[in-house]
């Protein structure tokens, strides 16, 4: 395990680097528009905008779902997943992306995950935040269930870390892990309880969706913003997702440290 702990210690260590770098890339992805950052919100809504006319118009004809208006059902679950799906995508191209720059100066490699990671999360706040509002708008306030919106924020983070560790790693070293990501991704959102209520799928069907420990965050947000379901009611799930997350991070951590000095030569 001590390869795991170097990891998380490379991440303590280095967090001001990383934000730093993360605040600057975001910086220069938008250096040359008009409305600059502002495209961090509006690329989301319009995102949420086209699913709410395909599934909440066309589809479900506006109905609620169990009670709650579907326009804010469905943002509380596409704030998380399009922050989910391109932290995935950029993150486990990141390592190859800059090992060829990083690999001449003191740098651990380990934090270029964390850079995409903690980038894209200038986007993702104000998504939620905004959604809380929305939740408002409509006469929703989950309370004191609100707080373990910290606690999913927390295993958001951990998850991504782990995935992204072991995918960039795996990426470097064999190029098809990122076309193959790429795809998956893309077809992983119909897979989650995000446009689809899956309480109205046969029992059997929901227990191998709920294999996806993504599923457990998506899920986990809307009982922060919706209320009415604390994270350890749930325990052997919560026991499950957690398993499944330190098991990844192991085997990312391990790959990782013993193939990272060789990055360079897969390029």
């Amino acid at each position: 395990m001590n390869f795991v702990w170097q990891v998380l210690k490379e991440q303590f260590l280095h967090l001001n680097l990383i934000f730093r770098l993360s605040i600057y890339e975001e910086k220069g992805k938008y250096a040359m528009h008009y409305l600059g950052a502002l495209w961090q919100i509006l690329n989301p809504f319009i995102q949420i905008g086209v699913y709410w006319l395909i599934f909440g118009l066309g589809i479900r004809k506006g109905s609620p779902v169990e009670g709650t208006p579907f326009f804010l059902w469905l943002i509380i679950g596409l704030v998380p997943w399009l922050y989910i799906s391109r932290t995935i995508t950029q993150g486990s191209n990141s390592i190859y992306a800059k090992v060829n720059l990083v690999s001449k100066m003191h740098f651990p490699v380990s934090v270029l995950p964390t850079i995409i990671i903690v980038g894209n999360s200038i986007s993702l706040i104000p998504m939620i935040i905004i959604s809380f509002v929305i939740a408002l708008i409509y006469g929703i306030f989950s309370g004191i269930y609100l707080v373990q919106i910290l606690y999913y924020l927390f295993c958001l983070y951990f998850f991504l870390f782990a995935l992204t560790l072991l995918l960039s790693t795996l990426t470097t070293i064999i190029r098809d892990i990122q076309i193959m990501v790429q795809s998956i991704v893309r077809l992983m959102m119909f897979f989650l309880p995000i446009v689809w209520n899956v309480q109205n799928f046969p029992e059997l069907f929901v227990g191998i969706l709920k294999l996806n420990p993504l599923f457990y965050i998506i899920e986990g947000f809307r009982h922060s913003l919706l209320g009415g379901h604390w994270f350890f009611e749930d325990l052997p799930y919560t026991i499950y997702f957690w398993s499944i997350t330190i098991l990844v991070l192991t085997i990312g951590s391990f790959l990782h440290i013993k193939f990272r000095d060789k990055f360079v030569d897969y390029l």
